[in-house]
């Protein structure tokens, strides 16, 4: 009788971590970078658009001038402003589904994988103790599916938070 316990599928099994936490770690640094891109740009238009404004302030001739060219100043500063956070928003958005779907996909992986891993235990038992490790191999299963009920509720209740506030977030836009 061969152990279920071998060093290749223990290999196996680190490999496949060590390739989902990269895979997150990409995932996440994808979203970091588009994110600091967005804060350049933003910092660019910023520095760009106050130096505009300061030449503009310098050139007033007389108080109505400048109150003149402050109001005309802030409706552009609030839409900059917006977009910025409609645009840091899709970002995070996107990344968040971005890693939802890697964390799916290796938790569908991870599954099956524990559930052959202990279908093999349950094989390689010794005579006699079949009944009360497929018993405890059992209830174990059992565990796992109302923790990955629990999972997918919570993952649903998420995604349904998030297109409760999509929506919103486009009529504030508007």
């Amino acid at each position: 009788m061969s152990s279920p316990f071998n060093t290749e599928s223990f290999a196996k099994l680190q490999q496949a971590h060590f390739d989902s936490l990269l895979a997150l770690a990409n995932t996440a640094f994808a979203g970091v970078e588009r994110l600091a891109a967005l804060n350049l740009h933003t910092t660019r238009s910023l520095l760009e658009d106050s130096a505009d404004s300061a030449r503009a302030l310098l050139a007033a001739r007389d108080i109505q001038d400048v109150v003149a060219l402050q109001n005309a100043l802030a409706q552009p500063a609030l839409d900059k402003a917006l977009a910025w956070s409609r645009d840091a928003r899709e970002i995070g958005s996107s990344t968040h589904e971005a890693l939802t779907e890697v964390l799916d996909a290796r938790y569908a992986e991870a599954s099956q994988s524990l559930d052959a891993a202990l279908d093999s235990w349950v094989q390689a038992a010794p005579a006699g103790t079949d009944a009360a490790v497929g018993a405890s191999v059992s209830a174990f299963k059992s565990a796992i599916a109302i923790a990955t009920s629990t999972y997918d509720s919570l993952n649903q209740a998420a995604k349904q938070a998030d297109a409760a506030a999509a929506p919103r977030a486009k009529r504030r836009k508007t």
